[in-house]
C-alpha cells in the first residue's frame, strides 16, 4: 500500500478521530497550546513594543533581547525547561513557545509605530492632541497592519512549532507524528504532518485577511475607488 493510500485510510477511519488519542482531541490540545502561548506572548510583547514605539526609545534593546528566542532553538529551550523544576508537559512547552513568539510581536509593534509618517504626527500635535490621543487615534491605527503582521507571524510559527510538545509528554497534533513513528504507522505519521501543515496555511490565510481589514489606508483607498465608480 502506498503512502497516499495509508494516509487516506487513516483519515477515513472513524475511530481515529475520537477518544483521548483521536485526531479531534489532539487538535483541541494543539489549539489550546497555540492560543495560550500566543496570548501570553502578546500580553507581554505588545504593550512593550507599542510603548517603546510611541516614545521612540529603547526599541533596539528590546528587539535584541527578545531575538534571543530566535537564536536559541526552541527544542533546546524545551529540553532545558524539561530538566528544570518547571518539569515535563504543557507548562514547559508553553514557556518555550512564548519565548519563540516574543520576537515578531515586539519587533512589529515597535516598527509599526515608528514608521508612522512624522508629518502626520506633527499635524496631530498641531491640532492639540495629547500624547495618549496621538497614540490611540493616529499611531495605533496606522501601525496596526504591521502589528497584525507580527501576530500572524507569531501565531503561524507557534502553531507549527507546537508539534514538539509531544516530545516532552504534552499533547497536540505532534503526538500523531511521534506515535506514528514509534508504532511504524505511516498513515498516522502522515496524517499528523498533513493536518498540521494544512491548518497552518488556514491560520495564515485567515490572519492575513484580518490584517487587510485593519489597514485604515486600504479602507480609504477602497472608499475612494467606490466613490469614483459611483461618480462615473
Amino acid at each position: 500500500m502506498s503512502s497516499w493510500h495509508r494516509l487516506i485510510d487513516y483519515l477515513t477511519t472513524a475511530s481515529h478521530w475520537t477518544g483521548q488519542a483521536g485526531i479531534l482531541h489532539r487538535l483541541e490540545q494543539h489549539m489550546a497550546l497555540t492560543g495560550v502561548s500566543v496570548a501570553i506572548a502578546a500580553a507581554v510583547a505588545l504593550p512593550l513594543g507599542l510603548a517603546l514605539g510611541h516614545v521612540g526609545r529603547g526599541g533596539t534593546l528590546a528587539i535584541n533581547i527578545t531575538n534571543i528566542g530566535r537564536a536559541v532553538p526552541t527544542f533546546a529551550v524545551l529540553t532545558l525547561l524539561t530538566l528544570s523544576p518547571v518539569g515535563i508537559g504543557n507548562r514547559s512547552t508553553v514557556i518555550a513557545l512564548v519565548l519563540f513568539a516574543l520576537p515578531p510581536l515586539v519587533t512589529n509593534s515597535y516598527i509599526g509605530l515608528r514608521e508612522v509618517d512624522p508629518e502626520v504626527r506633527d499635524a496631530a500635535r498641531g491640532m492639540g492632541m495629547s500624547g495618549w490621543q496621538l497614540f490611540r487615534r493616529v499611531e495605533l491605527p496606522l501601525g496596526m497592519p504591521l502589528v497584525m503582521a507580527g501576530i500572524r507571524i507569531a501565531t503561524v510559527q507557534v502553531w507549527a512549532t507546537a508539534t514538539i510538545a509531544a516530545l516532552v509528554g504534552a499533547g497536540g497534533l505532534g503526538r500523531l507524528i511521534t506515535d506514528g513513528l514509534s508504532s511504524h504507522d505511516q498513515g498516522q505519521l502522515l496524517a499528523g504532518a498533513v493536518i498540521v501543515a494544512a491548518l497552518a496555511l488556514v491560520v495564515e490565510l485567515l490572519l492575513a485577511l484580518v490584517q487587510r481589514q485593519v489597514d485604515p489606508l486600504r479602507r480609504l483607498r477602497v472608499a475612494a475607488a467606490t466613490r469614483g465608480a459611483d461618480v462615473t
